[in-house]
C-alpha cells in the first residue's frame, strides 16, 4: 500500500517510506545553508544516499553546512560545490566541475533562491530574484544535463526537482519583457518572487515535455517555514506588508496558511524526489508531500507560456537546452 502523507508529515517519515528508492542514489541539492530547507533535506537524504552534493555561494557557509552534515550523519558521503547562481560565469564554472565527476546525478534538486529584496541587478544585468531562482538554475541544469541523463536506465528515470512556492499565485504571470530587460520603476519585491516561483513550475513542466521520458521534472511548495530565507532582513518589509511575519520577525499565527517546521517543509522535497507513485504523474506539482496540480495557478500551467519562457531563457543564458 502507498504511504499516506499529511501536512504534518516529516522528511524522516518520507525517507523511511522511500528508503529503498534513496539507497545508492547520487543527489545534488542547491542552496544548503544551515537552517534552510536544502540543508534539512540533505541531512535526511544523506542517511541513505550514496552521495549528496551540497552547494553554496559562500565557501565559509558551505564549510559550516558540510561539517554540520558530517556531524549529524557520521559516515555520510558529502561533497561541497561552490555555486553562485546569480552569476552566469560562476554557474558555468560549477557545471564544469560537476561534469568532471565520475558519478552520474540521479536527482537534481534546484532549491536555492534569492531572498525577497529590493531592486538589484546581477553582474549579467538580470533582476536578482529571477536570476538566482530561475535563470541560474536553468543554465546549471542545462549544462550538467549530461550527468543527469547518464543516470537513466530501463528501470530508473532521473528527476529534476524545482522548489517553488504557493506564493507563485501572487502575481499575474511572468513578464517576459521585464525578464530580459528589468525595470526598476515597475519592480516590486514580492511580485518578483512570485514570478520566479512561477518560472520554477513552468520550467519543470516544459523540461518534462522536452525530455521525452528520459528525465522528468517536478515542482512543489514546501509550505510556509521560518527558514533563514524568511528571516533575511532584506525580506522584512515585504513580509511585514503582506502580513506573513510580525514586527518582531516571528511568524504571524493569523495567516490563512499554517506554518510548518523544517522537517515538515522538507518532506515535500523528498516526496518529489523519491516517491515512485509519481512515475505516472510526470511534471506534477506537489503540496503536503502529494501531487496537487489543482494548486497551480492558471498562469503557471499554461503550455504556451512555458515554451516562450524556455526559449527566452535559452537566449538570455546563451545555451540551447533540449
Amino acid at each position: 500500500m502507498s504511504p499516506t502523507f499529511t501536512p504534518t508529515t516529516t522528511d524522516d517519515e518520507v525517507a523511511t517510506a522511500f528508503s529503498n528508492e534513496i539507497k545508492g542514489k547520487n543527489v545534488l541539492i542547491t542552496g544548503t545553508s544551515i537552517n534552510g530547507l536544502g540543508f534539512q533535506a540533505a541531512q535526511t537524504i544523506a542517511k541513505y544516499a550514496n552521495l549528496v552534493i551540497i552547494t553554496g555561494h559562500s565557501a565559509e557557509r558551505l564549510k559550516l553546512a558540510e561539517d554540520a552534515l558530517k556531524t549529524a550523519v557520521p559516515g555520510a558521503n558529502i561533497r561541497p560545490l561552490i555555486l553562485n547562481l546569480a552569476s552566469l560565469d560562476a554557474v558555468r564554472k560549477a557545471a564544469t566541475e560537476v561534469n568532471a565527476y565520475p558519478e552520474h546525478i540521479d536527482i537534481l534538486i534546484n532549491n536555492a533562491a534569492s531572498s525577497i529584496c529590493g531592486f538589484h541587478l546581477t553582474p549579467d544585468g538580470f533582476e536578482q530574484q529571477l536570476a538566482t531562482a530561475h535563470l541560474g538554475p536553468f543554465l546549471f541544469t542545462a549544462l550538467i544535463f549530461p550527468r543527469v541523463l547518464a543516470a537513466h536506465t530501463s528501470s530508473f528515470t532521473p528527476r529534476v526537482i524545482n522548489v517553488a512556492s504557493g506564493a507563485h499565485a501572487w502575481c499575474e504571470g511572468i513578464n517576459l519583457a521585464e525578464l530580459a530587460r528589468p525595470k526598476e520603476d515597475t519592480y516590486a519585491g514580492m511580485r518578483a518572487y512570485a514570478q520566479a516561483k512561477t518560472a520554477n513550475i513552468l520550467m519543470a513542466r516544459e523540461l518534462t515535455r522536452r525530455a521525452g521520458g528520459r528525465v522528468v521534472g517536478f515542482s512543489l511548495t514546501p509550505g510556509a517555514v521560518l527558514t533563514n530565507f524568511v528571516q533575511n532582513e532584506g525580506a522584512r518589509p515585504e513580509l511585514l506588508a503582506k502580513g506573513i511575519i510580525l514586527e518582531d520577525g516571528s511568524p504571524n499565527p493569523n495567516t490563512p496558511f499554517p506554518w510548518k517546521t523544517l522537517p515538515q517543509g522538507a518532506a515535500t522535497i523528498l516526496a518529489a524526489a523519491f516517491d515512485p507513485s509519481l512515475n505516472d504523474k510526470p511534471g506534477a506539482y506537489l503540496a503536503n508531500s502529494v501531487e496537487n496540480n489543482a494548486g497551480v495557478a492558471p498562469h503557471a500551467s499554461d503550455a504556451g507560456t512555458a515554451e516562450k519562457l524556455w526559449t527566452l531563457s535559452e537566449q538570455l543564458v546563451g545555451v540551447k537546452f533540449l
